[in-house]
């Protein structure tokens, strides 16, 4: 044999092992806990390098902000989990088996079941929402009626008259005409929750069916969907939020099963959806994009979403401080629920302070 031959051997050998154990523990870091079973593999902090003597600064602030649940995963693997207060009824003590809702978090799974209906062929985000909920769901013209599609539902941009005393309301006397679709962006409630019944349309199934039968089994997510007046809100455990989180992370994957696989409706829903918003996809807020439009205003401010955290993070907000939130780059998912921090419906300022403990922690 060529000396040469013998020589490269050893190293050739060296190689091969060394790739078994890459592929060994990129199959390790991508952790998914069981479907039918409450065990959840942790990571110790310690083993990340963490900087483990920040977290009851972290916990002492998220206390004194009223929050009931927070769990950090790393990898898939719970590295921080911790429960104060009280349930909604202020009955029992709050636990992983507590269900608290999502408020205006459930938006972003409604887009992973928008997406999902498309994928399945039921619809196609381009359609006219009138297509399935019938001529007249406005009281638009026709002709401006017909301008807005799903996608304007999914951006925020279906142009409806957002001066209205209550902007829950899903009548067609309280959808007016403000301006063609497409041409601003406003934090509009009731043209997503109209969402609802376009997929429940297409689909003809009822939406806690279509969530549990295409989603919420495939993940072992176990919450529903509650009506609350006009609104349609989803109640889960902070764990199920997570489950939510982790699917995200894995680019819509599940333990190898490709729940989402339109590549391209899962790379623009997490993305810039149009020029108005940058840090808004399908109904999902992106950090990093150096401008925002906030609730309650047409026109954006020249700053990101969160400055405390990294520009990666794309996350599923909701009223009084609802987040479930990924990092791709770090491989994290992080969950808080609660009550208002401080009593602001839109806790800006809690979102950024919280943010820079963390940054402190998983640096």
């Amino acid at each position: 044999m060529n000396r040469y031959i013998l020589f490269l051997i050893p190293f050739l050998l060296f190689a091969c092992s060394n790739e078994n154990e890459t592929d060994d523990l990129n199959e390790t870091n991508n952790y998914f806990p069981p479907l039918e079973t409450e065990s959840w593999e942790s990571a110790d902090i310690s083993e990340l390098g963490w900087n483990e003597q920040v977290v009851p600064e972290l916990y002492d602030f998220l206390e004194e902000n009223n929050t009931r649940a927070f769990i950090i995963l790393k990898n898939g693997r719970i590295v921080l989990e911790n429960y104060w207060g009280k349930d909604i009824l202020n009955i029992a003590s709050f636990d992983k088996n507590t269900k608290w809702y999502w408020a205006s978090a459930g938006k972003s799974l409604t887009s992973v079941l928008v997406g999902i209906a498309q994928q399945e062929g039921f619809l196609s985000i381009n359609n006219k929402t009138s297509d399935f909920l019938g001529t007249g769901w406005t009281s638009l013209e026709p002709d401006k009626e017909n301008l807005i599609t799903i996608k304007h539902q999914l951006t925020m941009t279906s142009g409806l008259n957002h001066e209205q005393t209550d902007l829950d309301c899903t009548l067609p006397e309280c959808l007016t005409y403000g301006v063609d679709a497409g041409e601003e962006w406003f934090y509009h409630n009731a043209p997503y929750t109209l969402l609802e019944e376009v997929v429940v349309a297409a689909a003809d199934m009822n939406y806690n069916r279509f969530t549990n039968d295409y989603f919420g089994q495939k993940t072992g997510m176990n919450g529903s969907w509650i009506k609350s007046g006009y609104n349609n809100v989803y109640w889960s455990t902070a764990r199920d939020a997570a489950r939510f989180g982790l699917f995200i992370l894995r680019e819509g994957n599940w333990n190898g099963q490709e729940i989402l696989h339109d590549k391209n409706y899962y790379n623009s829903m997490l993305n810039s959806s149009q020029d108005l918003n940058l840090s808004y996809g399908y109904l999902w807020w992106l950090n990093g994009k150096g401008s925002v439009v906030l609730p309650g205003f047409t026109t954006p401010v020249n700053t990101d979403m969160s400055p405390q955290a990294p520009n990666d993070l794309v996350a599923a907000m909701g009223k009084n401080g609802q987040f479930i939130e990924v990092l791709p780059g770090n491989d994290i998912v992080v969950i808080r629920m609660g009550e208002a921090p401080g009593n602001s419906l839109l806790p800006v300022l809690f979102h950024n302070e919280m943010w820079e403990i963390l940054m402190r922690i998983i640096k």
